[in-house]
Order: C-alpha cells, then sequence, then structure tokens
C-alpha cells in the first residue's frame, strides 16, 4: 500500500508566506494546513495531528517558542518534528535558544523552496523511522509478552485466547486465532483492541475467515515443506503456522488496521510460529492425557456394585489438572453374599506410583477371593511391597460387610480410617495399624456393626491433607460436612468441591450407605 500524503501545518501570521510554502509543499505533493496564530496553531495540532509543524517565531499572540514547548510537552504530540522559520530572529544565538527549547530545525527566511523541501523530507524520513522504530520495539514487547502467556496455557481454549490476546495486544487490533485440538475439533477465540475476548458457536467476520482456510482443500496450501503462508487483504491480515510438516495448522488473523509491512509481517509470523509450537505440545500433552486416563481407569474398579441393601459412590480426582496418573486406589470385590470394601494410597502421584498401585489393589483382590481375611490380606500385601517396593509408603483400610445384617469387620495398614455417621452424628472410627511394606505386627481386626440409616465414608489423606494444616484438623472439618442421610453421590461432589480444589494429591473416596 503506499503511504498517504504528509500533512504539513504551516503556523504563520503572513497571509504571503503561509501561501508561499504551501505552495511549494503541495506541489511536492504533501497536504498542507495553515493557521494564522499560535493559539490557532496549537489547536490545529490536536485536531489535524499532522506529520510536520512550520512554525513563525514572531507570532502575534503567542510566542513561537512557547507554541513548541507546547507541541512537545504534550505526550499525544511530542514525536510531531517543529521546525521554526523567522526572517528576523537569525543570530545564532537565536537559532541555538529555539532549538534548545524543543524545535527540530530553524529556516532563515526567505528560504529557497529546494531547501524547504529538503529540509521537510529529512525531518520526516526521521520522524517516519522513529515511529517506526518505537512501534517495532512495542510489538516485540507485546510479542514477548504474548509469547510467555501462549507458553504457560494449559488448556487449547486457553492457548487460544492467549494468541487472540496477544495479536491484539501486539497490532492494537481485533484479532481471532484458531487451531484444531489432538480430537479434531475446530476451536476459535477473538479478542479486541481492548483485549476483551471472546469465544463461541456463532462466529464473526475474522472466525468465518480463519475457519474457511483450515478446510481441507485448503490446507495444502501449507504442504510440502511450505511452514508458513502470508495473505495480506482487504479485510484481514493472516498467518497460517504449523510446528513441522504434516502437523495441524494454526491460523492468527488481524483486521485490516494491521498494513502490511515487513515488519508487521515478521512479527506475526513470529506470533504463528510461537503459537504452532505450543499448539503442538498442548496436542501432544492431551494425547499423554488420554493415555493417562485409560492406564487410570483401567486399574480402578469398571463400576461398582448395584445393591439396594447397601448403595454407593466413588470419586477419584487426581493431583494435577494435566494428568490422571496416580497411586489412590479404592477397591470392591463380592465374596460369597459379603462385599470387601477398601481403600489405599501409594505415595506420589506418577506412573510408577500407578503400577505400584495396580499390583496391590490386584494382589487384593486376589488374597480376598483365596479367603483369607482382613489381617492376614494385609499380611501378605506387607510382604509384597516390601519385597517388590520397599522405597514406597503404602496405605490401605479395608471393611468387610454382610449387607443384610450390617457386620463388618475394619483393618487399617497406616490409614486414615473410616467416617461413620448416623442419626448421633458423624465420627471417626479409633482404628490404627502398621503401614504396609514395614514388617510389624498387625492387630486383629476391629468388629462393628452397622444399623440401618448408617453412611461409611472412607477416603485418601489427599482429601483433607494440606501444607501448614494439622491433620486432624482437616479430619474435625470433613465429620462436620456429613451427614447420615445425604445423597451418596450429591455428597461425593460437595466433598470434592468444598475440600478438593486446592488439593496437591490425589483424591480417591467412597461412599455408601446401609439401607433396610
Amino acid at each position: 500500500m503506499p503511504e498517504p500524503a504528509a500533512t504539513i501545518l504551516i503556523v504563520d501570521d503572513l497571509e504571503a508566506s503561509r501561501y508561499l510554502a504551501g505552495s511549494w509543499l503541495r506541489r511536492n505533493g504533501y497536504h498542507v494546513v495553515e493557521a494564522a496564530t499560535g493559539g490557532a496553531g496549537i489547536e490545529a495540532v490536536a485536531e489535524h495531528r499532522p506529520d510536520l509543524v512550520l512554525l513563525d517565531v514572531n507570532l502575534p499572540d503567542i510566542s513561537g517558542i512557547e507554541v513548541c514547548e507546547r507541541i512537545k510537552a504534550d505526550p499525544a504530540t511530542s514525536a510531531i518534528p517543529v521546525i521554526h522559520m523567522s526572517a528576523t530572529a537569525i543570530e545564532t544565538d537565536d537559532r541555538t535558544h529555539g532549538l534548545n527549547r524543543g524545535a527540530d530545525g530553524y529556516l532563515i527566511e526567505p528560504v529557497a523552496p529546494a531547501e524547504l523541501v529538503a529540509v521537510v523530507e529529512s525531518a520526516l524520513r526521521y520522524h517516519r523511522a522513529r515511529a517506526v522504530a518505537e512501534l517495532l520495539a512495542h510489538r516485540l514487547t507485546k510479542l514477548t509478552e504474548a509469547t510467555l502467556a501462549i507458553n504457560s496455557a494449559t488448556t487449547f481454549d486457553g492457548f487460544l485466547a492467549a494468541v487472540a490476546a496477544g495479536a491484539a495486544a501486539i497490532f492494537a487490533a481485533p484479532a481471532t486465532a484458531l487451531a484444531t485440538t489432538s480430537q479434531g475439533s475446530v476451536r476459535t477465540a477473538s479478542a479486541a483492541e481492548d483485549h476483551r475476548q471472546s469465544a463461541g458457536t456463532e462466529p464473526a467476520e475474522l472466525d468465518t475467515l480463519t475457519t474457511s482456510l483450515l478446510q481441507p482443500h485448503l490446507r495444502t496450501a501449507v504442504s510440502g515443506g511450505h511452514e508458513l503462508a502470508w495473505r495480506p487483504g482487504r479485510s484481514s491480515t493472516i498467518v497460517l503456522a504449523r510446528a513441522k510438516p504434516g502437523a495441524d495448522v494454526v491460523c492468527v488473523a488481524v483486521d485490516d488496521a494491521v498494513a502490511a509491512t515487513d515488519q508487521d509481517r515478521d512479527v506475526l509470523i513470529q506470533l504463528g510460529q510461537v503459537s504452532a509450537l505450543a499448539a503442538d505440545a498442548l496436542r501432544t500433552l492431551s494425547r499423554e492425557r488420554d493415555l493417562a486416563v485409560a492406564l487410570q481407569r483401567s486399574l480402578l474398579p469398571r463400576s461398582l456394585p448395584s445393591s439396594r441393601e447397601l448403595p454407593m459412590a466413588a470419586r477419584y480426582l487426581p493431583a494435577s489438572r494435566h494428568t490422571e496418573i496416580g497411586g489412590d486406589f479404592y477397591e470392591v470385590t463380592e465374596l460369597d453374599g459379603r462385599l470387601l470394601i477398601a481403600v489405599g494410597d501409594v505415595s506420589g502421584h506418577s506412573l510408577d506410583a500407578a503400577l505400584v498401585m495396580g499390583e496391590v489393589r490386584h494382589a487384593l483382590r486376589a488374597y480376598a477371593v483365596e479367603g483369607h481375611g482382613l489381617v492376614a490380606i494385609l499380611d501378605r500385601l506387607d510382604a509384597v511391597v516390601s519385597r517388590f517396593h520397599p522405597e514406597g509408603l503404602t496405605t490401605a483400610c479395608l471393611l468387610l460387610v454382610d449387607p443384610a445384617t450390617g457386620s463388618t469387620e475394619v483393618a487399617c495398614a497406616g490409614h486414615i480410617p473410616p467416617l461413620l455417621a448416623d442419626a448421633a452424628g458423624p465420627r471417626f472410627l479409633e482404628i490404627r495399624g502398621p503401614l504396609l511394606g514395614v514388617g510389624l505386627p498387625r492387630p486383629e481386626s476391629t468388629k462393628i456393626e452397622l444399623p440401618v440409616g448408617t453412611l461409611v465414608l472412607l477416603i485418601t489423606d489427599g482429601l483433607i491433607e494440606r501444607s501448614g494444616r494439622d491433620l486432624d484438623a482437616g479430619m474435625a472439618a470433613l465429620a462436620g460436612a456429613v451427614a447420615h442421610d445425604a445423597n451418596l453421590e450429591a455428597l461425593c461432589d460437595e466433598l470434592l468441591d468444598e475440600f478438593g480444589r486446592d488439593a496437591q494429591d490425589d483424591i480417591a473416596l467412597l461412599a455408601f450407605r446401609r439401607e433396610a
């Protein structure tokens, strides 16, 4: 696009001087605005925002020196070049005084037309170069900020919002970012110049345009090794980028407020490259998370037994939003009319912890099916952990429940004991036992009766244990949040919402109630 004609403001009380200077400048393609007084000149600067001011030193109302100082004192106009002109203040001290007070040049009248035009063009070249450099520095600063936000995003929607907001901030114009997730769905986000963000199913003009660029028949435009595409147009400036050949495309579009200069092109392409790499990393993370979810679910019960006499609900919450691999587990096994109900915790929330958890849970089920009692099961698990995983801390709590009679046995291995809630209120059972893997003798199991209407809650410590807070205080708070007649599914959700929002460890919980 050709640059628009520069606007020159001539401030001179002599009409003849304004006419001559204006005529010379207009013949050279400049747009000229005139003012006869200093006050009118200041108003014209505010109204027209000229690219350069030719300013007579001796004006009838305000000195040209003071007019120049006012222009330079205003942050909105301080960068405008001001050239003094005078036929009387022509001594060295006069010129030095004017330049020291803010002028960018000084011409002595009468001035030759060629000299006037040459001085104006020289000042404008410097002004434009400075403006371009300042704008580029500003955009690079915003690009750095956008890069940090983009690479800090942990969700795909958050990533797209960061890209759109970054583009809008860099170019001070509405922007849209669009990309495909690891599942192949197209997602988009938009941001206005004031950084207001929006997203939805009703695409705006930029959304429609960028969506069309990701249609299969247009993806070939960036195939065959051409990693980036640049398309300036009447309504938008668009960059398409991908992290590597064959990868999905990220599209960033900015509206027509952005001129397709080389600097704009380079900055937008850099933003596209940053976005493409971040999107590829998020897609990889998403695929890894999907695998982690599948593995975690394969290590936990696929479903809970359906029993009218003993309805139950369970939840598992990972320690991190980025992965569902952890060492907490719950288990329910049917044993000839009775139910073995257990929760356990292998220290850590990693793949190793999940694998140890899987071994412990499957060994637990195997020993239970063989007919061993609770203490014998824990002794055998203790031997397994001690021999094969001595470096890990493993806890468990086991209950053997007869739904028909309410007769129950309980045994713990270093785990938080069950919480019982009935009409008399909630309370934790006073049951203790050593961790698994330490080889210490265990107390006998505890026999209790569960009257009809009694609710039992089993948890892992991730639900209530927090840095700087005593575990007993967390147990007391949990007990105060449990009512014996609560809906089991709702209770699990409410406990996770109240206690699990800032969890730093995995959480497993299982609730059941004996019904008539």
